[in-house]
């Protein structure tokens, strides 16, 4: 249990059986009234986000979530096989749990993973990845404007949109937020 006077951001909450993070918090002490606590949460799973107002001191359920450096290592059906970077302990994180970030994902790659109670909750992925692309149409020639763009697919099997004068086996940077195209790297 914590105090609302105790809320920051990315402190995760237990409220009614649900796990949010606190996005952003703010104190109000209006010049009537009692002071209170104006929160945007996110919800763990779902993602999705709301705003919610607790009174000023109010006690809150706080979750113990753990998030630790983890190592990808393979694909074993449907799940996916992370290894602990501190204590070399093998973990298995369920495909629902992975979600989209399987798309931008290579063996060996450093993740972070966030377990409550013993189970993956949530993955979050650097920023920014860098891929090769595996397949795109050839560009023509006169195609070396930035005004289109076309789609190509990466090692990983995600598709996103490229610049028209980029070649397959080119290596790439993109965004793990939103799949988007971010530069060439060399």
């Amino acid at each position: 249990m914590a105090s609302t006077n105790d809320l920051k951001n990315g402190l995760v909450l237990n409220i009614e059986g649900q796990l949010w993070t606190v996005v952003e918090f703010q104190h109000v002490k209006p010049g009537k009234g009692p002071a209170f606590v104006r929160t945007k949460l996110k919800n763990v799973l779902t993602g999705k986000v709301v705003d919610k107002t607790f009174n000023a001191g109010v006690s809150v359920e706080t979750a113990n979530v753990d998030k630790r450096n983890m190592q990808y290592l393979y694909k074993d059906g449907d799940d996916y096989v992370f290894m602990d970077l501190e204590n070399f302990d093998q973990f298995t994180v369920l495909a629902a749990t992975v979600g989209d970030a399987s798309k931008y994902m290579l063996e060996n790659q450093e993740a972070v993973v966030a377990i409550h109670e013993g189970v993956a909750i949530y993955i979050e992925l650097p920023a920014s990845v860098e891929l090769m692309v595996t397949y795109t149409e050839p560009g023509l020639q006169g195609d070396r404007s930035s005004a289109g763009t076309k789609p190509a697919t990466l090692e990983t099997g995600a598709e996103i949109k490229v610049p028209l004068w980029l070649e397959t086996d080119t290596k790439v940077k993109v965004d793990t937020r939103d799949g988007s195209y971010l530069g060439r790297v060399n």
